[in-house]
Formats: C-alpha cells, sequence, structure tokens
C-alpha cells in the first residue's frame, strides 16, 4: 500500500491542502498503471491501520509526535477510552495522563496529533476524488470496465471521508472543513459549525448509500452499504450533541437495515477479538473492521498498542501471542463493578463471559496509576487464534487481529436504546436483541431481561459490559449526560476517588498550534 498521485502532506502550516514538497509522483505518472487507483484507494483505508509509508516505522505521515502515538487507531482509541472510567494508562509520556484525569489544554499533544490524523486522513481522501472525476479519467483514456469500478472504489472514497469527518464532529465539534472541490493549494480553510457538518455527513452517506456495494458482498475490511447504515445510525443517535434534533426514529431505521442485512452474533464473544476474527465466524458479526495483519501491516499503534499495552504483572504474553507485555493500560473499579450484583463480590465468581479481567496480583482499586499492578488488567484482545496459536508475525511484535469498529451487537444496543428513546421501532425486539446478546454471555437465559428492565441507565451499564474498549465509551458518556460534570469515577479529575470535571469537556479544544496558524478558525468554549 503506497503513497500515490498528489497525495497532500502535512507540514508544519498544518494547513489540510498542501502540496508534496519532496520528490514523491505527481497525478501526471502516478495513474499510468490502471491498478493505481485501487493502490490509492487501500492507503485511505490503510491510514486508519498503518503510521506511514514504512510500516512499522521510519518514514511517518505525521511528524511531531513518537511514530507509534501518532497512529490513528491509537490516537482514536486513547480519546475515546482514557478519559472514561473503562480505562487508564500508567505511563509518563507528556500529558498522556491528562487524558484520564480530564485536565488537559488546548496544548495537549494527543489531542493535537487525533486532530492532524484526522484532517491528514481527510485531505487524502479529497486528493482520491479529485483524481477519479469522470472528466480526469476520461481525460486519461481509462477503460470503461475500470471506471465502473472506480465508481464503487470512489463511494468507499466518501465513507472514509465521512467516518474521518464524524471523528471530527464528534471529538471537536467545529473543525475546519474541505471537500475535493475546493482546488488543492495553501489556504486557511474556513470552520464550519457542527450543525452544518451534520448534515454534510448525512448527505454524503445517503448520497452513496446505492453506489456500495451490498451488505457482505465487499471484500472483508471494505465498507459496504451496512457500513454506512451503521455510520449514519451513529450520527443520529448522537444528534442531540451535534445540531440539537432528536433522531431516533432514524436510528431504529437504520439500525433495522444493518439487523436484516444477514449478520449474525459469533457464538462465543471472545472470538470477536482474536487473531483469526476475519474468519473464525466473527466475520459475520463485523461489519466494519480496522483490519491488521502482522507481516503486512505492521505499526506501533493500533492493535499492537491495544495488545501489548493491556499485558503486564503476572500476565503470561504466551498466552496473548506476545513477545512481551508494555505494561500500561488497565481499567478502573468502575468498570468491574458492572459486572458485579454487589461491590464487594468476586469478579472471578461471575458467570457473564464479557467479564474479561486479570486479578492474581493486581488490585481493584487503583492507589498508584502509575504501578500496573494497581487496578485490574484487561484479556479482551489476544493474537492467538481460536486453538490458541499466535499471530502470523514470528516475532511476536505485530498482531493479526482486527478492530470491530462497527459490529451487530452494538447495533443491537443501539436500536434499544433507540426505543426507549422514543423513536418508535418494537419494544419485543429491542428486549429480544439485549437477550441474545446477554444469552451469548451467560451461556443460558439465567439473565435474561423482561420490558420493566430496559431503561436507560441499563442500557448504559449493558453497553459498558458489550462494547468496553471498542472505543465507545467516551461517545457513549456524552449522549447520557455523564461524561463530565456528572459521572464520577477513580482519578477521573485527578483524585484517586473522582470529581466531576467541568461540562465544557464534553468537546476536546482546537489545538493551540493550529489557531495560531489559521485565522478562520475560533476555539471551542471553556479552553
Amino acid at each position: 500500500m503506497v503513497l500515490l498521485g498528489t497525495v497532500t502532506l502535512w507540514s508544519c502550516s498544518k494547513d489540510l491542502e498542501l502540496t508534496p514538497e519532496d520528490n514523491r509522483q505527481t497525478s501526471a505518472s502516478a495513474f499510468e498503471d490502471p491498478a493505481a487507483y485501487k493502490q490509492f484507494l487501500a492507503k485511505l483505508y490503510a491510514g486508519f491501520a498503518v503510521s506511514g509509508q514504512d510500516g512499522p516505522a521510519g518514514n511517518p505521515d505525521l511528524t511531531g509526535l513518537d511514530e507509534g502515538f501518532s497512529q490513528y487507531m491509537r490516537l482514536y482509541f486513547m480519546m475515546q477510552e482514557l478519559p472514561t472510567e473503562e480505562a487508564v494508562i500508567g505511563w509518563n509520556d507528556g500529558t498522556i495522563k491528562d487524558l484520564h484525569y480530564q485536565n488537559w489544554t488546548s496544548g495537549n499533544e494527543f489531542i493535537r496529533t487525533m486532530y492532524s490524523r484526522i484532517m491528514y486522513q481527510i485531505a487524502q481522501s479529497n486528493e482520491y476524488l479529485r483524481q477519479t472525476t469522470e472528466d480526469v479519467l476520461n481525460a486519461r483514456g481509462v477503460e470503461a470496465s475500470l471506471q465502473a469500478d472506480i465508481q464503487t472504489y470512489r463511494a468507499e472514497a466518501r465513507f472514509l471521508r465521512a467516518l474521518s469527518y464524524w471523528h471530527a464532529l464528534d471529538l471537536y465539534g467545529n473543525p475546519p472543513f474541505v471537500t475535493e472541490d475546493d482546488a488543492p493549494g495553501a489556504f486557511l480553510p474556513e470552520q464550519i459549525s457542527s450543525a452544518d457538518l451534520f448534515s454534510y455527513i448525512e448527505s454524503e452517506l445517503l448520497a452513496i448509500e446505492g453506489e456500495l456495494k451490498a451488505p457482505m458482498t465487499n471484500q472483508y475490511g471494505r465498507a459496504d452499504q451496512a457500513a454506512a447504515w451503521m455510520l449514519l445510525a451513529k450520527l443520529y443517535q448522537n444528534s442531540e450533541k451535534y445540531n440539537g434534533e432528536d433522531h431516533s426514529a432514524d436510528v431504529v431505521t437504520y439500525t433495522s437495515k444493518v439487523i436484516d442485512a444477514g449478520f449474525g452474533l459469533v457464538d462465543d464473544y471472545q472470538k470477536l477479538f482474536l487473531a483469526d476474527n476475519n474468519s473464525n465466524g466473527a466475520q459475520n458479526e463485523i461489519i466494519f473492521p480496522i483490519t491488521y495483519d502482522g507481516i503486512n501491516s505492521q505499526s506501533y499503534g493500533g492493535m499492537t498498542f491495544i495488545i501489548h499495552a493491556a499485558v503486564g504483572g503476572d500476565m503470561d504474553p504466551d498466552n496473548f501471542g506476545i513477545n512481551g507485555g508494555w505494561a500500561g493500560l488497565r481499567t478502573t473499579s468502575a468498570l468491574v463493578n458492572k459486572f458485579l450484583d454487589n461491590e464487594d463480590d468476586a469478579v472471578e465468581e461471575v458467570n457473564d463471559s464479557r467479564a474479561m479481567f486479570f486479578t492474581e496480583g493486581q488490585t481493584k482499586e487503583i492507589t498508584d496509576i502509575s504501578n500496573f499492578n494497581s487496578g485490574y488488567a484487561i484479556t479482551k484482545y489476544k493474537n492467538v487464534d481460536v486453538n490458541g496459536n499466535a499471530g502470523s508475525d514470528p516475532t511476536g511484535d505485530f498482531p493479526d487481529t482486527d478492530f470491530p469498529m462497527f459490529r451487530l451487537g452494538d447495533a443491537y444496543l443501539m436500536y434499544a436504546e433507540a426505543v426507549v428513546r422514543g423513536g418508535g421501532g418494537d419494544t419485543g425486539k429491542a428486549v429480544d436483541y439485549i437477550n441474545k446478546l446477554r444469552m451469548r454471555a451467560y451461556g443460558d437465559s439465567s439473565a435474561n431481561i423482561s420490558s420493566s428492565d430496559l431503561t436507560l441507565d441499563f442500557i448504559l451499564d449493558e453497553r459498558a459490559r458489550e462494547l468496553f474498549w471498542e472505543a465507545h465509551r467516551r461517545t457513549d458518556l456524552i449522549r447520557f449526560g455523564m461524561f463530565s460534570d456528572r459521572g464520577i469515577w477513580p482519578y477521573k479529575g485527578g483524585v484517586p476517588q473522582g470529581a466531576t470535571t467541568e461540562a465544557f469537556r464534553d468537546l476536546m479544544p482546537i489545538p493551540s498550534s493550529e489557531l495560531g496558524v489559521n485565522t478562520n478558525l475560533t476555539q471551542n468554549p471553556g479552553y
């Protein structure tokens, strides 16, 4: 997966649209090979999984932060999990602990680099769309059969751009905005309001719905109609935070499309997070993954980070298919307690198979956030297959495990929540969907719920039990009004017992370095 064509590069001015300053190919030569169109598309997908041109490191897309730290999925996981009760990290790298403490500033280097990574992905997608218009393809003499394939590629590129713009909307609220219609070159992008960006993402996803392949008919790892429906449902689910409107009815509509599209729950929850989750049955539940390969897509971000950083203390790295742990990521007692009837119960006695905690040598309560043994460890993700065999990389460094960004289990929970919020739908179906997840977790119907149990409080906790460490929690807590000035968990606010924080932290700040360059941008309130 190589960087082709007039792919825009990041420079010190951090514009969205800059032309190459080195000797890479130009569009005049990059597309002489017809295979380049699919290769460039591969780069758009790879931008979520790798950090540069020479995996695992050495020729990064972005500079200014360690290449492993600057990888898209690693940063997105950190933004969505570290500020919540689901994850803490014991390292002292820069301002990383400020993410869990919720006391970050507009100078936080991880927030800044997430912003840069998102904008870089958008710039790449814009350039691909410029280079694949009908006029450009005809001028190059591209054959009609290839042009037909390229139309599908373009729809996928628009989906990937919409995904990154949704991340920008959800994290930063009012980012700069550029599309392929803006001529490339050095200029200062205008800022877009959250409401207008919501409308743009919605219109893009609706426009490409008929151009994407039908659900489960595209190559594994590539977007299809179901991926677009899930992203639409995510957009609608959080719409009150984006534009002040309730779109619960639309959540019901689009999650129903996903649920009726032929996906099915894998029989064993653990299979979703193993090295062969592209083939062990989990692929029938996963709607859109970020794919990893221990040989061909090596990176110190993404799943390499998530798996290695979660192993330490008395944990055996061999059980996780890796050569050693990085002793960083753990969880708080607030997540553990969601699996317990009483806080004094032992988590080892819980029948819920989703309670994937390592407790030997670990304390449930965190007394020292820098000590890996302080707080229970998480055993959810592993670089082994269903038979316990390690992934393809013989060094044990880089996993094959794919990250399940969208999956059917989440669609079930989203449908149920939308029903409770008054979006219509069928309460009986909502209860049935929840019980399908709980029957898989418990192995029988002993923990099934009834309609009287289906409350928003229950759903928020059930989302934690089903989806922890899948990069949903920050967004969920904000939607439920429990992220900043209401919810409390250990070390939130920088104190062991936890504390509330200012409500403005529901949005991340526009990086101060960006404000210093682009005079068209206004900082989010509170920063």
